[in-house]
């Protein structure tokens, strides 16, 4: 059997989320955490290609403390074939870099990945490097940002947008991806699923599981730190308000901005 690794997300629920001020890191005690938005759309490709193909099977991937097993029990239930858990004290702190080191590591005790499928980004860090990070761990092509993939003839043939327009690609496998939300629907929890879920027994992975280096992991093994974090101040500010038809509040606009230009 041939593995498609999707790389997943525990993050804070974006009306919750709330700041350290000591460490400049994101508070997860007692917050409400969900799957990482962009990564339901990297689980909806691969369980689709499964389906597509026979020879293919799905393995979900998080690094987190204890409680992300709960992404990990929802990608169960939605039919994903295993699912692997990397948690160690050593993985705190981790930044992009080091996560996509320790993710790499993990996936390379797996045997026979055709293809990894990320998130574009997460809510929380919003950083979009995780995914070709890892590509370049494992040296691996790969492509970014798609709102569109099939597989034919062993060639993964993809779309994205671009400033320019719509860019369409392909690469041999295996091969690393990650995806937005315009690629497809996620799928909903099946009962069968759910109950699979709540009995399935979630392997835990540490440093040493994954033969990890231990300098290039967590925080120690983080190159760059976050060294100030903070909501911009709202300041009120002076409203200008066009009235009457359309047409007329368009001339006085453009006309208002013409005026700011040459300021």
């Amino acid at each position: 059997m041939k593995n498609i690794v999707v790389c997943i997300k525990q993050v804070p629920e974006t009306e919750n989320v709330k700041i350290n001020k000591d460490t400049n890191t994101l508070v997860r005690d007692g917050v409400q955490s969900i799957l990482n938005p962009y990564d339901a759309h990297a689980l909806e490709l691969g369980l689709s290609l499964k389906e597509q193909f026979s020879e293919y099977r799905v393995i979900a991937i998080t690094m987190g403390p204890p409680q992300a097993k709960e992404i990990l029990s929802y990608a169960i239930s939605v039919g994903v074939d295993e699912v692997i858990l990397l948690s160690d004290r050593a993985f705190a702190g981790a930044d992009a870099w080091a996560t996509a080191y320790t993710l790499a590591q993990a996936i390379n005790q797996i045997d026979n990945v055709e293809l990894i499928i990320c998130g574009k980004q997460a809510i929380d860090g919003d950083t979009g490097q995780v995914g070709p990070g890892i590509a370049e761990f494992l040296d691996l092509p790969h492509l970014s940002g798609l709102v569109k993939a099939t597989l034919q003839d062993g060639k993964l043939h993809v779309s994205r947008v671009t400033d320019e327009g719509l860019e369409c690609l392909e690469t041999s496998l295996p091969a690393m991806v990650t995806v937005t939300q315009e690629l497809n629907t996620p799928r909903y929890p099946s009962l069968k699923g759910k109950i699979k879920a709540k009995n399935a027994e979630i392997p835990i992975w540490s440093a040493e599981d994954i033969k990890a280096d231990m300098t290039k992991i967590g925080l120690a093994g983080s190159p760059t730190r976050v060294t100030a974090i903070f909501t911009p101040p709202t300041k009120p500010g002076e409203a200008e308000i066009f009235q009457g038809a359309s047409e007329v509040c368009v001339c006085q606009l453009m006309d208002r901005v013409k005026d700011l230009i040459k300021r």
